[in-house]
């Protein structure tokens, strides 16, 4: 967007900061009025007969679009986030326990939420502490990059956690 002096047309309709049009004016005539009122005189569209500028704060216009943008890009992200479900065993090994991290870490950092779910068969449900502590360990290795939206919890056979990315992620 051009503003103040960048602007290169002999006339241009003005519109006041208020909105309303004050009418064709001089490049120059328009900047005098625009400094007049401690502001910049802005063009809105070139391709006007004659081109539009508006008498507006610059600074002021530039922040608040940048902070719609910004919230419109966090709206697209909340839509776009899925919950992405992630299944252990009690009795999960060492290498087993680091590649589902790996996969939990990289759908986290997406903005996607996990569910972590461990499955009792059989004599294991004598040892749900086993899972709970599974959990937690893994709860406790992604502490930089999400936190627990709901603790571990057994449902029938099946124990269950929530993990929610950080904002600041």
């Amino acid at each position: 967007m051009l503003i103040n002096e960048q602007i290169r047309a002999r006339e241009v309709l003005v519109i006041g900061p208020n909105g309303e049009q004050v009418g064709v004016k001089t490049v120059s005539d328009a900047l005098t009025l625009a400094q007049y009122a401690g502001l910049d005189l802005c063009l809105i569209n070139p391709n006007g007969n004659p081109p539009v500028c508006k008498v507006m704060d610059y600074n002021k216009y530039r922040y608040e679009k940048q902070k719609r943008e910004k919230e419109a890009l966090k709206k697209q992200r909340a839509a776009n986030s899925e919950l992405k479900e992630f299944r252990l065993s009690p009795v999960i090994d060492v290498g087993d326990f680091e590649t589902k991290l790996k996969q939990v870490t990289k759908y986290l950092l997406k903005g996607d939420k996990i569910k972590l779910s461990i499955r009792f068969k059989g004599r294991q449900m004598a040892h749900t502490d086993l899972g709970k502590d599974i959990l937690n360990k893994f709860a406790g290795r992604l502490v930089d990059i999400a936190k627990v939206d709901q603790e571990a919890t057994l449902e029938g056979r099946n124990m269950t956690m929530l993990l929610t990315p950080n904002k600041d992620k």
